[in-house]
């Protein structure tokens, strides 16, 4: 579903069976909470504030994003702003081992507490498990406790976000999942071809997560870029520390800048690359939103820009499908 809400520049869809109306291009808050090298709170909450005044009405973040950092800025954007926007968050990383086992109601129920305090708030919006292991999907007794917090007022509504598609589908039988949170976007186009369809079927909402891959569809990567040495990008790039598919959806730097290359000369005049990456993900109807992330004000303005611009044209999309196809497909199809 379509609709424009708020800002004039700003496109809406309903998020599954919620009922809420959220933003085509949201918030993703793992960047100013960390391991995206520097960040500075006040830049960060620069950054939130133009994203509400833009009409950015759905933010996500995590426990695990700077030890709950961001969960705590956007509890003083609350504060500062009020309640007109929806914040979701995630929960499990902090289990050390990441073990399927660690999902116990003990383990969970402390997660939330966590995230209660740090997000000032007395229930969560949206709950999503963080990327658990595939043996957690096979786990009824987990959605249980699920549901048992949110009988309790502790969650309104719950999701998960997964690495694999083989867990969204898993997860989407679960009649109280409402969202699933999956990297979606130019490199990582697998759940377009049967996710979407089951999703959009049992009335799921689909959050595009790494929409940007990591900046490699931003077009202003190259082999000279360094990253810090708290960046994701220099520390993860083989699997390192979690899922290699966070870190350029799973793609070889060198195999990424060369595909990205190809994309440049299909790049409509006045708009970024960036804004082409976004709004093929918007192309997607079953797509309730892509959630990319902003350390920086600009950054901001630069991505809600994309909800409102004019549909890719069908050669476009096939261009961009063919450039998958023969450089990226054999690297990553299957694996996700």
């Amino acid at each position: 579903m379509r609709g424009r809400k708020g800002n004039d520049l700003m496109q809406y869809r309903v998020l599954g069976r919620t009922g809420w109306t959220v933003s085509t291009v949201s918030f993703g808050a793992w960047a100013i909470g960390g391991t995206w090298g520097k960040v500075d709170d006040r830049e960060s909450m620069a950054a939130l504030h133009r994203a509400l005044d833009l009409g950015v009405n759905f933010f996500d973040t995590a426990d695990v994003y700077g030890d709950g950092r961001s969960e705590r800025l956007l509890a003083r954007l609350r504060k500062e702003r009020g309640h007109e926007f929806h914040v979701a968050t995630k929960a499990g990383r902090r289990l050390d081992p990441h073990v399927a086992s660690g999902y116990s109601r003990k383990n969970i129920t402390s997660f939330v507490e966590r995230s209660l305090k740090n997000l000032s708030a007395e229930s969560i919006e949206l709950l999503q498990l963080h990327c658990p292991p595939t043996e957690v999907y096979y786990m009824p007794e987990v959605f249980g406790v699920l549901d048992d917090l949110v009988t309790a007022g502790k969650l309104r509504f719950y999701g998960v976000s997964v690495e694999k598609v083989e867990e969204g589908l898993k997860a989407i039988e679960y009649p109280n999942v409402q969202s699933v949170q999956i990297i979606f976007n130019i490199f990582r186009q697998r759940p377009a071809e049967l996710f979407f369809k089951e999703a959009a079927r049992r009335g799921v909402g689909i959050i595009a997560r790494v929409p940007l891959s990591s900046g490699l569809l931003t077009g202003k990567l190259s082999a000279a870029t360094t990253y810090a040495a708290d960046d994701h990008r220099s520390f993860n790039r083989h699997g390192e520390a979690f899922d290699r598919g966070e870190t350029f959806s799973g793609v070889d730097y060198e195999t990424g800048l060369s595909a990205v290359e190809s994309l440049r000369r299909l790049v409509p005049p006045g708009i970024t690359m960036a804004q082409l990456a976004l709004r093929w993900i918007l192309m997607y109807e079953e797509v309730t939103c892509a959630i990319p992330g902003a350390k920086h004000a600009a950054q901001v303005e630069e991505n809600t820009l994309t909800a409102d611009l004019p549909p890719l044209t069908e050669d476009s999309m096939a261009e961009i499908r063919e450039i998958y196809d023969s450089r990226i497909r054999q690297h990553v199809h299957q694996c996700w």
